[in-house]
């Protein structure tokens, strides 16, 4: 049994986004047979009290106030004068250094988990632990340059572009130092292993994907026909950046394609806080918005395809595992399914999705109108992914690859 120490930017309880999914499948994996601790940040309408799975799982939990946000034009003059790119400042917090600092006075720990790169300015006080994990939930340098890219040919876009083309550049720095500074680098997929490589050449990154309980999304009976319209679901926080981004591309540029094939068709995009961006979608009725949900499962279950068109971020999609391992058919860009699904001409009924390119609405439209009119084909598409994701991504497959890199670090073998 080993103790391990996790650091992560925000409570991981209830795990409904990507960042909390990712800790509460680790921390609930490596309990199993692990002493598991936590020092979080505390965010306003988070409380301890409510995250009772959490709690009984670890052995220990301490959590601090999380900083306030800083203001736009704090953030702004930052860009524009701070050496650290706004990651590096969004969460330095001398509480949370000085709980830090006490804890590991009293208790030492085999391994320190440090969640992504905004808890990356507590490495410095990360003495004598024998390993070090930076997990890098996304390769934050490339994400950014994404994002540069494709504001890049917008013009009403052109300020953000201009924001993410600094902090990339801030980012190629920093990331690369963070890397150099733990003992082992933990990247999502391929794609971002390569490209943290790139960055420190050399670089020992080992991938552990992020994973799904799959028998927490079981398949769903389709509805018939009659019962209800053919249904496109796509899933996520609405004001993150990339989300905002697919959901205005395929409503622009893809749905119109679609609505002229199958009038019935409607459209969800599901998740929180939609971004102000959106609100001129709400006069289409063809479409909705549900804001915040309790829970995806009944609306994924519902879909008769998801769709995931994604034209910028890195890292994997956690949404498109609750899909497949609900047994969903599938259509997405190529950056959607990156280090999940590998680009293939193949789009077989063997495959676990249908992959297009990252910037042809017509083939995204095409592929989605061929599955709403052949319900065999969905149905194939559907088994295969469950099975791809059940192989895979599930948590019981990717613990036990942590465990064996913690075994050959702390041992030296």
């Amino acid at each position: 049994m080993m103790r391990i120490l996790f650091l992560t930017p925000q409570l991981p309880y209830p795990p409904h986004q990507g960042t909390a999914m990712r800790n509460y499948g680790l921390m609930r994996g490596l309990a199993e047979r692990h002493q598991i601790s936590l020092l979080s940040f505390l965010e306003p309408k988070q409380s301890l009290e409510a995250a009772a799975p959490l709690l009984a799982l670890c052995h220990k939990v301490e959590t601090v106030p999380a900083p306030p946000p800083r203001s736009l034009a704090r953030r702004a003059r930052d860009t524009l004068t701070h050496r650290l790119p706004d990651m590096g400042l969004r969460l330095a917090s001398p509480a949370l250094a000085r709980q830090l600092a006490g804890w590991l006075a009293r208790e030492s720990f085999d391994v320190v988990h440090v969640e992504g790169i905004e808890m990356a300015p507590y490495l410095d006080l990360l003495h004598d632990v024998p390993l070090i994990v930076f997990d890098d939930h996304n390769c934050e340098y490339a994400l950014q340059k994404s994002y540069a890219q494709i504001d890049a040919r917008i013009p009403k876009r052109w300020a953000g572009a201009l924001y993410s083309l600094v902090q990339w550049q801030k980012l190629r720095r920093y990331e690369a130092g963070v890397c150099r500074r733990a003992h082992c680098v933990l990247a999502v997929s391929q794609t971002d292993a390569h490209a943290l490589r790139r960055l420190v050449p050399g670089l020992d990154v080992t991938v552990i994907p992020n994973g799904i309980q799959t028998d927490q999304y079981q398949p769903a009976q389709e509805a018939p026909p009659h019962q209800a319209p053919p249904t496109l679901v796509f899933s996520g926080k609405m004001d993150f950046r990339p989300n905002v981004d697919a959901v205005r591309w395929f409503a622009d540029e893809i749905w119109p394609r679609v609505r002229a094939a199958v009038p019935e068709a409607h459209f969800n995009a599901v998740g929180q806080r939609p971004h102000r961006q959106l609100d001129r979608l709400r006069a289409d009725p063809s479409l909705t918005l549900t804001g915040w949900v309790q829970d995806m499962r009944p609306y994924i279950a519902k879909a008769t395809v998801y769709i995931a068109p994604l034209r910028m971020g890195s890292g994997t999609r956690l949404k498109l595992l609750e899909a497949m391992s609900m047994s969903k058919a599938i259509v997405s860009t190529r950056l959607g399914a990156e280090g999940l699904v590998e680009p293939t001409h193949d789009q077989s009924a063997s495959a676990p999705a249908l992959v297009v390119d990252d910037n042809d609405p017509a083939a995204f439209a095409d592929a989605v109108i061929t599955l709403l009119r052949e319900p065999a084909r969905r149905v194939a598409l559907g088994v295969a992914a469950r099975a791809f994701v059940q192989a895979h991504y599930d948590w019981r497959v990717i613990i036990p690859r942590l465990e064996d890199l913690y075994t050959r670090e702390v041992q030296g073998t």
